[in-house]
This record gives C-alpha cells, structure tokens and sequence, in this order.
C-alpha cells in the first residue's frame, strides 16, 4: 500500500502528462521508493493509481534495467566491467568486493548495506575504472579508493 505522500504524488504527476500511461516511467520510480523495489504489489499500486491496466505497468517497469527488479541492498554499487575498466583493473575491483564485503554481482552484503550490478558501459572510459554507488559517481577506482568510497555509505 502506497502512502499518503506518494498517493498525492502521483496524483500531481498524473497531471503534468497527457495520459496516465506517459506517466508510468515517473510512476514506476515513486512506487519502488515506497516499496524498495519493483515488486508485483508496487506495479499494481502504480496501476490503480493511474488507473491503467496492471499488466502495462509491470510490461513497461521490467523492459527497463534502470528499475530493481528485486529486492536490493540500501547503497546499489554499480560497476562498469566494460573494456576499458576491465583492462584497467574492474575485474580485481569484483573480486575486492567479492573478498572484502563477501558481495557478488547481483547479490546483497550480508548486512544489507550494499549490492552489486555489473554495469556493461558507465561512459567513463576515459577515467576508468568507474562506477556509481545510488546516484553518485566516483572514477580512476582503486581498491583503496573504492574502501574509502563505501565507507561513507551505511
């Protein structure tokens, strides 16, 4: 169930677009805010709110990768592994998180802190290796550097 500050915001939402369906995109992200992931049950929120077939919803939030198609740690940590950060060490960058945080691709930290998405292409060739941690970007990555980094995220 969706609060009543997020009701009233997909109810002002819902104005700034022509139709409820051109919402659903904006829609989609107020509803994993509430829920902490795209579930089943944020889709049919986001459904009844806009007043669209639950089907088109789940149908445009699991065509997206920008979504959590399930349940994720507090910080997402996602790390390019794309060529240029492979070959300028991404790969030892995988196996620091893997060895210090016991964290995989795809998967959560013990504690829930984090988790990790193997990014194909971050556009950061030129100072790779590169990741971003939720919506903060950080570059030139080393094992220290990437320690420090996460640090700073509880």
């Amino acid at each position: 169930m969706l609060s009543e500050a997020a009701i009233k915001e997909l109810e002002e939402l819902r104005q700034k677009y022509p139709n409820a369906r051109a919402a659903l995109l904006p829609a989609i992200y107020i509803a994993q805010r509430e829920f902490g992931w795209a579930s089943p049950d944020a889709y049919e929120a986001v459904s009844e709110a806009l007043g669209v077939p639950k089907a088109i919803a789940r149908g445009v939030g699991t065509f997206y990768a920008m979504y959590k198609h399930k349940p994720m740690g507090r910080n997402i940590v996602q790390l390019c592994t794309n060529v240029s950060c492979m070959i300028l060490g991404a790969e030892k960058l995988v196996d620091f998180l893997k060895n210090k945080y016991g964290l995989e691709p795809g998967g959560i930290t013990p504690d829930g802190r984090f988790s990790m998405v193997i990014m194909e292409c971050i556009g950061a060739c030129g100072t790779a290796p590169a990741m971003l941690v939720n919506d903060d970007f950080y570059e030139n990555l080393t094992e220290k550097s990437l320690e420090e980094i996460l640090g700073k995220y509880k």
